[in-house]
């Protein structure tokens, strides 16, 4: 038998407040009661109620308002991703193994989420992808050319029809460029950037799945080797 756990305060307040939100006691969109009104329902002091409710808006199930009572949100992959993305960027950066696994990650997710995006493609994904290409083509160099490329990733997990895949891909290309900023929006090799764009483009426009997993896997894993003698060398020239 393991010992008894002694809990905080708050700890059985957020457990009540989930408990409630779950049961659609307090359904998306409605207002929790006020930190005086959870005082006197739950018998405890305002700090543990505060620190319950900042749990819960850490969690992605509430937001809170200043002078205002909290309200319920419905969680959606993009709020739960959003909500963790702070942690995931700071374990890239104390983590020796964080950023390999990043890429790792996101080169087996993408070339498996574009096989799926290519069957189910419609003429207005494929408008969009043609429209993001012409955008990079005339993007300047810079951050303008970096938001439009991981657009294009964007793009493509949306496609895919599985809100959770998008919102985790979409997360992967923000914890990326977030934690490495300088090495993702690196200059000088944007023409090959878009040609191999392009490439992925008319894979998934001509329906053919693996060929569209070939294009992403070797695009990915150009840019995942190019991380890597940046972050060893810094001389970008070298590998351009």
């Amino acid at each position: 038998m393991e010992p008894i756990r002694k809990r905080k305060l708050y700890e059985e307040v957020l457990d009540r407040l989930v408990g409630a939100i779950v049961s659609n006691e307090f359904p998306p969109g409605s207002k929790l009661p006020s930190e005086r009104e959870l005082m006197e329902m739950t018998g405890v002091g305002r700090p543990a109620i505060r620190e319950a409710l900042q749990s819960l808006q850490r969690m992605g199930l509430i937001m809170i308002f200043h002078g205002a009572p909290a309200r319920v949100v419905k969680p959606t992959p993009d709020v739960i991703i959003d909500q963790i993305s702070n942690a995931m960027v700071m374990m890239l950066a104390t983590n020796a193994r964080g950023l390999e696994d990043l890429k790792e990650s996101r080169l087996l997710l993408e070339s498996a989420l574009v096989a799926m995006a290519t069957r189910k493609a419609t003429q207005a994904d494929l408008e969009r992808l043609a429209e993001n290409n012409r955008q990079l083509r005339h993007a300047e160099v810079g951050a303008e050319f970096l938001a439009t490329d991981m657009a294009f990733h964007g793009i493509i997990a949306e496609m895919s029809g599985n809100s959770m895949i998008a919102a985790v891909t979409k997360g992967m290309l923000d914890w990326l460029s977030r934690f490495k900023r300088d090495l993702v929006a690196a200059t000088g090799a944007e023409r090959l950037t878009i040609q191999e764009h392009e490439r992925i483009y008319k894979a998934i426009a001509s329906g053919d799945a693996d060929a569209a997993s070939i294009a992403m896997t070797e695009h990915i894993a150009r840019a995942n080797t190019l991380y890597s003698h940046l972050l060893q060398t810094g001389d970008w020239k070298a590998t351009a």
